[in-house]
């Protein structure tokens, strides 16, 4: 797996090659770009699939111990990535995490030419959900997220609402959900990371004023939503693509948060139309 040095420390990555349009995927909180192994592998044909792995609670290295990595930080580091792989007129398509809002109101999606936001953090809703909430409060306490995801290593465990089970209406495989939970429960340094993210998210307010400038980004804007999301709400779908220029709204049946994992073909090919179409 290629790797990329950024201010902040070294970023593995995965890139499927070629030399079709640049999509650029970006994952949620305690997992990898493996959310998106079969949306790219219906895709890599036709486009190149940059997929990196954030510091966001599953990267297997450390960030350096004086890394920023609040909510705003990671943003600016995707943008970071983009500058120092030179890849410029990309299709940004995020899922869970919602950073690429954040991009766009810390100036750094210059690099993007079009954006695919699929069931996502949106205005107030950081973190998402009891889940989202239940983990936050875990990262506060000593020991904490060692003991959540502990009890996350007894399988049937993370098919409970308050747990995985209201990410994706199909279970996760387990090498899959495991290679996830991995680096946080064995490395302090993993865990310290995180907990600079999970600590830091801003005020409700802040939230509200940094999505505003989403309005200024007037690039083709495609927003994917499960229609049977819990933890996302549907309204926040709606409101994201009234608030973008050029943007527009689909919605995904028979899936929950993880569209990539529930329904990716069906997500690869509103992808692609949209590319296909914007160019």
């Amino acid at each position: 797996m290629p790797d990329v040095r950024l201010t902040a420390g070294t970023l593995d990555y995965e890139d499927s090659g070629g030399t079709g349009p640049v999509v650029v995927l970006l994952h949620g909180v305690v997992m990898t770009g493996s959310v998106w192994r079969k949306v790219v592998a219906n895709l890599r044909g036709d486009f190149r699939c940059i997929v990196p792995t954030l510091p966001l609670g599953a990267h297997t290295r450390p960030m350096n111990p004086d890394a920023d990595l609040s909510l705003a930080a990671q943003a600016r580091l995707v943008g970071e990535l983009l500058e120092r792989l030179d890849l410029r007129d990309v299709t940004l398509v995020n899922n869970d995490w919602g950073g690429p809002q954040i991009m766009i109101s810390e100036g750094k999606a210059d690099r993007v030419g079009g954006l695919v936001l699929t069931s996502c953090e949106a205005f107030e809703n950081y973190p998402p959900g009891l889940p989202g909430k239940m983990l936050g409060m875990s990262a506060k306490m000593p020991g904490g997220l060692q003991i959540a995801f502990g009890t996350l290593s007894i399988r049937p465990l993370r098919r409970l609402p308050m747990t995985w089970g209201y990410m994706s209406k199909r279970p996760v495989p387990d090498d899959v959900m495991d290679a996830w939970f991995a680096p946080i429960m064995r490395s302090a340094d993993i865990r310290r990371d995180f907990k600079k993210y999970a600590n830091t998210l801003p005020s409700r307010q802040t939230l509200l004023n940094w999505h505003e400038k989403i309005r200024g980004f007037d690039r083709p804007s495609l927003v994917a939503w499960a229609s049977e999301d819990h933890l996302m709400p549907r309204a926040h779908g709606r409101r994201l693509a009234e608030m973008l220029p050029n943007g527009r709204l689909v919605e995904i049946a028979d899936s929950y948060t993880l569209i990539p994992e529930d329904q990716p073909d069906t997500l690869a090919t509103h992808i692609r139309t949209f590319i296909n179409s914007a160019s």
